[in-house]
């Protein structure tokens, strides 16, 4: 198979393009090394380079994108700009990358006789969803709005039922909940998939939007301060800061493993029958945030003192985890990791890293100053 893969330098990007590699596929990356996610990096790792071919440079260049489609069977597009909370004042940034980026790649699909792509894959994310499902003891299934802002102020975190307004249990979200995202980055993830889906309706290929979860494994940066918690609370514990938890420290996630994360888009990527359809990709087991850096300061033996902070972020979501018995049924998925093994694998190998350069607090600073962080 003849393979795409934008953001195929990033994390997720690179283990996928490593196990493709192994099942002989032909890979072709297209990456522009954003200095946020690679900070100054501008190479891909030394056991992918030399087997693949690679177009460095932007997504939303009309031309490298023709070039770098032509001849493709296959897209997985993972290029997109990631962080909650940094969508909800870069906004022109994420809108430009995350919809002007497949908006390019879909035009190419459209428009260029040399494009015979045959499936494509989106990564969406569990971001559209927002809260999510819950139930209510009165009402039963519902799916509350975006918490309010005079509530979050209170201490009152757990979202509650849009009919009664009494706080309600969360519950697995499947993939017919409403898209409701709470932050900009899950509205433009709604978008992409929409738009990939609606073409590849029109034009006759198979299509599919994974929305993951929180995806986490060796390899992630540990230099971008705008995403992902197990690095952040990783690179603090090693240096023995302070790490201080938002809101209560009860908001869970679903943590899934980069090896079944990739597992998981492998089996779509050779399913064999055609589909049009968006799938959940997790392990359907929350987490909570105090769990998780109870567990990393335990693991470097860190003097980190933690402290629950009460503070919160705008377009953060309060829970959300993954009813995965679609993807389950679809593929044949189940996931091989429990948290706990999957996050040792994660903090041995970021015990080997240097991680002196994350400016996390500045990240807090800038969010803070643009209304974004209370607290």
């Amino acid at each position: 198979m003849k393979v795409l893969v934008t953001g195929g330098a990033g994390f997720i990007g690179t283990h996928l393009v490593r196990r493709l590699l192994r099942e002989g596929c032909s890979v072709a990356i297209l990456d522009n090394f954003s200095s946020q996610v690679h900070f100054g990096e501008q190479n891909l790792p030394v056991d992918i380079t030399d087997h693949v071919e690679l177009y460095t440079g932007d997504i939303r260049d009309p031309q490298l994108v023709s070039r770098a489609v032509a001849n493709q069977e296959i897209i997985v597009h993972l290029a997109a700009e990631t962080g909650t909370g940094q969508s909800m004042y870069e906004v022109a940034r994420y809108q430009d990358v995350n919809i002007g980026g497949t908006a390019a790649i879909v035009d190419c699909l459209v428009n260029h006789g040399k494009c015979h792509v045959e499936k494509f894959v989106v990564a969406s994310s569990r971001a559209i969803y927002g809260e999510g499902r819950y139930r209510c003891a009165e009402h039963g299934i519902v799916y509350p709005p975006p918490r309010l802002l005079e509530h979050l102020v209170a201490g009152q975190y757990e979202p509650v039922c849009p009919y009664c307004r009494v706080a309600c249990l969360p519950q697995p979200t499947s993939e017919d909940a409403p898209a409701c995202a709470a932050s900009f980055y899950g509205l433009t993830k709604y978008v992409q998939e929409e738009m990939v889906l609606m073409f590849a309706r029109t034009r006759g290929f198979s299509a599919n939007a994974l929305r993951y979860q929180n995806v986490y494994g060796p390899g992630q940066s540990l230099h971008n301060p705008y995403t992902g918690i197990l690095a952040i609370f990783s690179s603090l514990a090693r240096a023995n800061s302070p790490i201080e938890i938002f809101e209560d420290g009860l908001e869970s996630r679903d943590f899934i493993f980069i090896e079944d994360a990739v597992e998981a888009t492998w089996r779509f990527i050779t399913q064999q029958r055609d589909s049009v359809d968006r799938f959940n990709v997790g392990t359907g087991r929350p987490t909570s945030v105090a769990r998780v850096a109870s567990e990393i300061v335990e693991f470097f033996h860190s003097a980190s003192a933690v402290s629950i902070t009460g503070s919160f972020r705008h377009g953060d979501i309060r829970h959300n985890f993954a009813d995965m018995s679609k993807t389950s049924s679809a593929i044949g998925f189940t996931p091989r990791y429990t948290f706990r093994e999957g996050l040792q694998k994660f903090l041995s190998w970021a015990e080997t890293q240097n991680c002196s350069s994350m400016q996390y607090e500045s990240s807090l600073r800038e969010m803070r100053d643009r209304g974004f962080l209370n607290g």
